[in-house]
């Protein structure tokens, strides 16, 4: 069985922006401008595309149960909250691993995991780590350094074709991934092997940890050079649900398909244009930046400023 959808995926965006904010507020710091970015596409993910089974794992995530191994049957991976390995649900992969905490509150949003999850964030002991691994909520995979998520996506979208499942693989990305070799590797190997039942949304914010990418390494050209290697690439605003539509039912037999989801790191959140470049993590250097912050913020919002206090 599927989740019904209980929420528009327009509210779901919105409250992916919410949790992420009130998280970053009580905890003097978050991946504030990712929730900004990504919002849209992950509740399109969660809300219309991804076709997944009920959660296998408890709705208040358990502890860190060990590494798997053939001596630790309680180890478990965050997979569970997408629901059982099945041949007809698709399978999804996250990864850029420091999106995590936007990830656990789109879990949240569609109804795949408590509200109070969150009280685990960061934890000694817990699962719902700041940057995901392989048994945090919503990932499949520990990806280490960035870029290794769509090669061990494509090595089961692969193995899925072959064995003739009709579900599809989807994964999502960063766009500083593509500053490395291995995803180059990686598209022209699934174009290859044709294998065209992977979809994925990158997330093209131009942000990285050392600020813009224009001042780390630009990518110039990337939509020409994806498609260059074989995939079929749209390139979208990442912010326009119908465009995302759209391309997600735009996929060519033989090629993988990915989608260039052109964002924007304050969507929604204006004040944070202040910080520019400085976006990836935000964590305040005085209260009086707090306040100045969570004020703006809870305006932009509607946030109510006693419900950011609450504990």
């Amino acid at each position: 069985m599927s989740l019904t959808n209980e929420k528009t995926t327009e509210d779901i965006a919105h409250g992916i922006r919410k949790r992420v904010f009130l998280h970053t507020m009580r905890n003097n710091g978050g991946y504030l401008s990712q929730a900004c970015s990504a919002a849209e596409s992950l509740a399109f993910l969660y809300n219309e595309a991804l076709h997944l089974g009920a959660p296998t794992l408890p709705s208040v995530p358990k502890p860190f149960a060990g590494v798997p191994s053939a001596h630790n049957p309680d180890a478990f991976t965050g997979a569970g909250y997408h629901g059982p390995f099945a041949p007809d649900y698709d399978r999804f992969f996250v990864s850029p691993a420091h999106y995590a905490l936007v990830i656990y509150s789109a879990l949240i949003e569609v109804g795949r995991m408590d509200e109070n999850a969150l009280d685990h964030f960061n934890k000694d002991g817990g699962s719902v780590e700041m940057i995901g691994a392989e048994h945090s909520p919503g990932m499949e995979v520990t990806t280490g350094s960035l870029a290794q998520g769509l090669s061990m996506a494509s090595g089961v979208a692969f193995a899925r074709k072959r064995a003739g499942e009709k579900g599809k693989v989807w994964v999502y990305m960063s766009d500083g991934e593509f500053q490395e070799g291995q995803t180059w590797e990686c598209i022209s190997a699934m174009r290859h092997h044709e294998i065209d039942n992977i979809r994925v949304i990158v997330d093209v914010n131009r942000q990285q940890c050392d600020g813009a990418m224009s001042s780390v390494q630009e990518l110039y050209d990337l939509p020409e050079r994806i498609a260059a290697f074989g995939a079929t690439c749209r390139s979208i605003d990442g912010h326009d649900l119908e465009a995302m539509r759209k391309a997600a039912d735009s996929a060519e037999a033989g090629k993988p398909l990915v989608i260039l989801a052109n964002t924007s790191p304050f969507q929604g959140m204006d004040f944070l244009k202040k910080r520019f470049p400085r976006l990836h993590y935000v964590r305040f250097k005085s209260a009086d930046e707090r306040i100045e912050m969570r004020d703006a913020l809870a305006v932009e919002l509607g946030v109510d400023l006693n419900e950011i206090e609450e504990a």
